[in-house]
């Protein structure tokens, strides 16, 4: 029998696949669903900074009193802000109940503000370890890469300085220099590297001329950019890299592990196929590893990341080359 189990955040994980922060993991019942179909561990649905704040927002706009007594306008928006925090404290304190896996809670800030005051209300309530969604698009031509890259390292700073349990962050790749700012992030003491974050996309309704959401879930060849950049970061790195994006099956799994993952996320192939396909990505690698004579993960981690593949370069390459003559 091959041996699954890995080490993640610092937290024992029965094995490499967890279930991604998504709308799966916003119940308890959902949750409980996950374990019993063999997921190692399990990140919760994001806290949204905006979402608390449009929350209070709408509630300002409904409630004709404040405009009569403005003092009502900090106690509803105060209100408001403490409720969404107390409903997702309780989802994370009653899926601990619930669940033997680990449960790791997921902020989504777009500020420093907020961060401190409620992560450690994420930590008192019996998060195994957080993970933070920290995305600055950098889409303000007044403003430089450096400055951009410095909100990160902000955050972090203030968080560990606060925190005890584990704290892993999930990026994007829109950064000037992408490896180097992984690489200084992975210095700072964090348990782990997510690449990469899923964002919303914009697409435009012809018809109605509108601006419309589009490609909600990935797709199996969405696997190449994180492939590319763990495979390429991951001999590198001080802390653990979780893939993410574009695993939809067994084989893109053994794929993000060969590059140097220590764990993967997923979360499309669940909405599209259902809880099972994590039982059937398992019993995938645990076969291939039996054909593959391996006993455990750690004998093939890496094996094809950039340090130790014998065509490093291949990862290097952004350019096609000519493989067939009729294409110019």
């Amino acid at each position: 029998m091959v041996d699954l189990k890995i080490k993640y955040m610092g937290l024992t994980l029965r094995n490499p696949i967890i279930v991604g922060s998504s709308g799966l993991t916003n119940s308890v019942e959902n949750i409980i669903e996950i374990e019993r179909n063999g997921a190692g561990a399990v990140i919760l649905k994001s806290l949204f900074e905006e979402q608390i704040h449009h929350t209070a927002n709408h509630t300002l706009m409904q409630d004709e009193y404040t405009n009569l007594y403005p003092e009502a306008e900090d106690y509803i928006r105060n209100y408001t802000t403490e409720n969404d925090v107390n409903r997702y404290l309780n989802l994370v304190s009653e899926a601990k109940k619930a669940v033997n896996i680990p449960v790791i809670a997921s902020m989504n800030c777009i500020s420093d503000v907020h961060w401190i005051s409620f992560a450690k209300k994420i930590e008192n309530a019996g998060a195994d370890g957080l993970e933070l969604n920290i995305a600055v698009l950098p889409s303000n031509p007044d403003k430089g890469g450096r400055e951009n890259e410095e909100i990160y390292f902000e955050i972090i700073e203030k968080i560990e300085k606060n925190l005890s349990i584990p704290i892993a962050l999930k990026l994007s790749y829109y950064f000037s220099g992408l490896a180097q700012t992984i690489t200084k992030l992975s210095w700072t003491g964090i348990n782990a590297l997510v690449l990469f974050n899923r964002f919303y996309s914009p697409d435009v309704d012809i018809e109605h001329e509108e601006i419309k959401s589009s490609f909600v879930f990935s797709s199996p060849s969405d696997i190449a950019i994180s492939l590319r950049w763990v495979a390429m970061l991951s001999p590198f790195v001080k802390c653990d890299i979780a893939a993410s994006t574009g695993v939809h099956d067994g084989k893109a799994l053994i794929k993000q592990l060969l590059a140097g993952a220590t764990a993967v996320q997923i979360a499309s192939v669940l909405y599209k196929k259902g809880f099972k396909e994590i039982g059937i990505m398992l019993e995938y690698l645990e076969s291939w590893m039996d054909r593959h004579n391996y006993q455990t993960i750690d004998e093939f981690r890496g094996k094809l990341s950039v340090s130790k593949a014998e065509n490093p370069a291949a990862f290097e390459r952004i350019q096609f080359m000519k493989h067939y003559s009729g294409i110019e």
